[in-house]
């Protein structure tokens, strides 16, 4: 059995491929099934670690980005595009999939076509409340449509819907005991620690807030903050002038980037998370950790904003939309939550009350029903 997945573009597209695709070389086995050949096919392999660790073969092709305002690239990436789906077609004709499992996104649009074209069967999974493009297309041939939110199956055909969650890769699936993340991040362990999360390529705004009150911050908590390889630097320069002579800088810990590893002691160390509105939110909520979550105010279809509010109702996060942010707006929310233990119990129940934890087992088993099918 041959499996094809794409997507990719973003950490919130790719990292849950990998889950799925752990799920399903661990289901083959369970079931003493023939071993399945699984291709990644997009832009960029985006992590090739994580390919090769999971036995994932990178097929590389072209996509162009549509960009939803103003950009000369969008005259490139039309051309760009077309040649996509011209060599999408010549590599999906001669590897011939059983199934494909597509995340969405502008890097799997020519691989969706091809798949039209072939009547290869096709599965989705789309991670936002609100779909975008590519996925509101293929949704009209997919066999099964997957989705994280039950409201996006007012979007589909809901007799082909069916609300699993967001798959989830098992390195970070569950938090690494407390005292574990204390240790590995040289924090003190007599305050609370607040972590800062903005994604790959972390968040300029988020970033900036927590800058403006980073000298309150560290008087009460450790601090544990991803900024992005692209902004380190400049936050580091920054950090050292406004830290310069605080005797608590050592509570504040900056990372460029978190590996798996990384990530599942921090959310273990984290008494709150401040995230954006991704499919970072199905990662806190398996961690069980309150958090205040701040949507970007321009999304396709106002995703994030609704994704923020939707997991808000289970309890376990605040929102505070980017036109009511401030660094002191922020600095009393921190204070409040934090200074509540009832309330910080209450919210720790209602994250783990919103995860659906087998998402990606439930995906692998409908992409090894159709491919067994297909293959026949």
């Amino acid at each position: 059995m041959k499996i094809l997945l794409t997507g990719g573009g973003t950490g919130g597209h790719f990292y849950p491929l990998i889950a799925v695709a752990q799920e399903i070389n661990n289901l083959i086995k369970e079931e003493k099934l023939l071993p399945a050949t699984i291709y990644f096919m997009s832009d960029s392999p985006y992590d090739s670690e994580a390919l090769i660790q999971n036995n994932i073969t990178y097929i590389a092709n072209p996509a162009g980005k549509a960009r939803r305002y103003f950009s000369i690239l969008n005259f490139f990436d039309f051309f760009k595009t077309g040649w996509g789906i011209i060599t999408s077609i010549i590599k999906v004709f001669k590897l011939f999939p059983d199934v494909i499992f597509s995340k969405g996104g502008y890097a799997s649009f020519p691989v969706l076509f091809a798949a039209k074209l072939f009547k290869i069967p096709v599965i989705i999974h789309e991670s936002d409340s609100v779909p975008g493009k590519t996925n509101l297309w293929s949704g009209k041939f997919a066999k099964k449509i997957a989705v994280s939110y039950p409201e996006t199956a007012n979007f589909f055909d809901k007799s082909k819907v069916a609300y699993t969650g967001n798959p989830i890769r098992k390195e970070i699936l569950q938090a690494s005991p407390r005292e574990k993340g204390v240790e590995y991040f040289s924090l003190e362990n007599s305050i609370k620690t607040i972590l800062v999360l903005g994604g790959s390529l972390g968040a300029q705004k988020i970033n900036d807030q927590v800058l403006g009150i980073l000298p309150k911050l560290v008087e009460k908590y450790n601090v544990i903050h991803q900024i992005g390889k692209k902004n380190i630097q400049g936050v580091q320069q920054t950090v050292d002038v406004i830290l310069e002579n605080n005797s608590n800088k050592n509570r504040y810990k900056p990372q460029d980037y978190m590996n798996d590893l990384t990530l599942s002691m921090a959310a273990g160390a984290s008494d709150l998370v401040i995230s954006r509105a991704g499919s970072t939110i199905f990662e806190i909520s398996s961690w069980g950790v309150p958090s205040i979550i701040i949507p970007i105010t321009e999304s396709n279809g106002d995703h994030q904003r609704n994704n923020a509010f939707f997991y808000a109702r289970s309890g376990g996060a605040e929102v505070i939309e980017e036109v009511n942010l401030s660094p002191n707006v922020l600095l009393a929310e921190i204070n409040r939550l934090l200074g509540d233990e009832n309330l910080l119990e209450k919210m720790k129940i209602g994250a783990k009350s919103f995860i659906k934890t087998d998402a990606a087992k439930t995906i692998a088993k409908e992409i090894i029903e159709i491919g067994l099918k297909h293959e026949k």
